[in-house]
């Protein structure tokens, strides 16, 4: 195998790819990108075992074939790597990168032993704006748990009914709800889509204005865009019923500028880390106190305008997460609704019902 290809493409190709790529794992080719060269130039494929992403980009190619190298550093090598072209090669055991007087030789494995890419007859569809995706997934995937021993919350719930498509996470501690009021996009599905799948779909080279086709089966999904594609194991499970944590009601109501709520809550959190994050808002009239307190270090206090209804309360929350929620929601301005202390509340932008995130508040401290 013999190629010349761009350094830019290379590390496009190689960041898609690499997003599917295992980072623990017993086995080396699971941990490797494989790279082939082709009449249609080089593709660069990585693999979990449960997920496959590939992308190709255009070269010049004298050799065919196929190699595999260790994804991680191929990665940092090809982030420190001066622009231009660079030559790859495979001779021996060993994979060879040149570009102008640095050389690079790696280890090699096997191509064969590299899983291949699975076909997937999708039974259903749904096909929307690359843009209207994006923004789906980044209002709701900062509350995706990490949390393997519950792998349904590790994902992203996908439910489409013909005319509204609704996103969810939650990792039980808040949860964002983000939904695409849109009549037939798709078949009517619902899918638990691994988070590690949506960031290569979220990375994928689209205009914000371009469509983007999710093919799903029964347990499978699959993104082919052309020059990129992905396969993945959907999540297999029973998902919460999120619609009966969202509260029915709510008595109180602040309404605060996006950008001033969120700078003074980062301020208290210098103290907050040392107590769970802990964050207590009381609402004063027009204002709304945030206060944090450690033990060895002090006390901070801030102050917010807002205008209330029926306001005056003492609630507390962890300062992370509602942070999280301010940075996902759009607009300048953002409501919190509430009934008491105790019992969650939800935030959403000032002009907009398709956007919130419930977060469950904390112990006053």
């Amino acid at each position: 195998m013999k190629v010349t290809v761009n350094k830019k493409e290379l590390s496009d190709a190689l960041t898609i790819a690499a997003g599917a790529s295992s980072v623990r794992t017993a086995l080396p080719v699971l941990a490797s990108i494989k790279i082939t060269a082709g009449e249609s130039g080089v593709t660069l494929t990585g693999c979990d075992g449960e997920m496959w992403a590939q992308a190709t980009c255009a070269a010049q190619v004298e050799d065919e074939g196929s190699v595999c190298v260790q994804q991680k550093l191929l990665t940092d090598i090809a982030a420190q790597l001066p622009d231009g072209e660079v030559a790859i090669s495979l001779e021996g055991t060993q994979v060879f990168l040149r570009i102008g007087a640095s050389e690079w030789k790696l280890m090699a494995f096997p191509a064969d032993e590299f899983p291949p890419v699975p076909e997937i007859s999708a039974s259903g569809t749904l096909t929307l704006k690359f843009g209207q995706l994006v923004k789906g997934l980044t209002s709701v995937m900062y509350a995706v748990s990490d949390d393997t021993s519950r792998p349904v919350l590790t994902g992203v719930l996908f439910t489409y009914d013909g005319e509204a498509l609704t996103l969810v996470a939650t990792d039980t501690h808040r949860m964002a709800v983000h939904k695409i009021m849109q009549e037939g996009i798709g078949s009517q599905v619902t899918a638990i889509v691994p988070e590690k799948a949506l960031r290569i779909i979220r990375s994928l080279s689209l205009g914000m204005d371009d469509e983007i086709t999710i093919g799903l089966e029964e347990n499978r999904l699959i993104v082919d865009i052309g020059n990129a594609k992905m396969v993945s194991q959907l999540l297999v499970g029973q998902y919460p019923n999120w619609e009966r944590v969202v509260p029915s009601e709510y008595t109180r109501v602040w309404t605060m500028d996006r950008d001033e709520l969120s700078i003074n809550i980062k301020r208290a959190m210098i103290l907050a880390r040392d107590s769970a994050n802990r964050i207590r808002f009381s609402g004063q009239g027009e204002k709304i106190v945030i206060s944090a307190r450690s033990e060895d270090k002090g006390e901070a206090k801030e102050e917010v305008a807002m205008v209330s209804k029926n306001g005056d309360v003492d609630i507390a929350f962890n300062g992370r997460y509602v942070i999280d929620a301010l940075n996902a929601l759009e607009g300048e301005g953002v409501r919190a609704e509430m009934t008491e202390s105790s019992r969650p509340a939800i935030l959403r932008p000032t002009d907009s019902e398709d956007t919130f995130c419930v977060v469950m508040p904390m112990a006053m401290g």
